[in-house]
């Protein structure tokens, strides 16, 4: 049985429930794997070594905004998917366009949207969003009709390997990506004004 209370046991007991773990884990749980709590200070400094420890390999050790997870280093992704058997969702400019005006400016309502985009926003746009998991209503506006004020989720910050909102890059590099990829265009008519 692993020794937990020498540095290597300590070690191999948070870098295996991370490799095991299907979501991230935070720092707290992490204490929990132990008899005797360790404290935040030991957990985060072993979390560091075992940064380093596997710098230079395929797989690499990240803080997201959920905790810490082993994730594949983004350079040999071109590989792996390769393997897939089913293609990843491919999302129009409408909902990549809402998810960036929620993103860098929530909380958003739908009319706000409306107004950036200059186009009504198809309720399956929104519903797109809500289903991944990456947008959610996060309260009402005190206007007439109280509409739904939008904003992203902890799940949108880990599918994107963010700690926060922060680490999103600059509005002009989203713009440069957006008008470098072919997307299908959606339909919508012009917002009525």
């Amino acid at each position: 049985m692993v020794q937990p209370e020498s540095n290597k046991g300590f070690k191999l007991v948070l870098e295996t429930a991370l490799l095991a773990a299907p979501a991230p884990l935070t720092v707290s749980e992490l204490r929990r794997l132990f008899e005797d709590d360790p404290g935040s200070d030991e957990v985060r400094r072993v979390l560091g070594e075992l940064v380093e420890d596997w710098q230079g390999r395929g797989v690499e050790l990240v803080q997201t905004a959920g905790g810490w997870r082993f994730q594949t280093r983004i350079e040999y992704q071109v590989y792996l998917d390769r393997l897939k058997q089913e293609r990843p969702p491919k999302y129009s400019r409408a909902v990549l366009e809402t998810l960036a005006i929620i993103a860098y400016r929530q909380p958003v309502t739908r009319g706000d949207i409306e107004d950036i985009r200059g186009v009504v926003v198809s309720t399956n746009v929104l519903k797109t969003l809500e289903s991944r998991g990456w947008v959610d209503v996060v309260g009402y506006r005190d206007t007439p009709g109280r509409p739904g004020l939008y904003a992203t989720t902890r799940k949108f910050l880990e599918d994107l390997g963010l700690r926060s909102l922060t680490e999103l890059p600059p509005l002009t590099e989203i713009e440069r990506i957006m008008d470098l990829v072919d997307l299908p265009k959606t339909e919508e008519p012009p917002v009525q004004g």
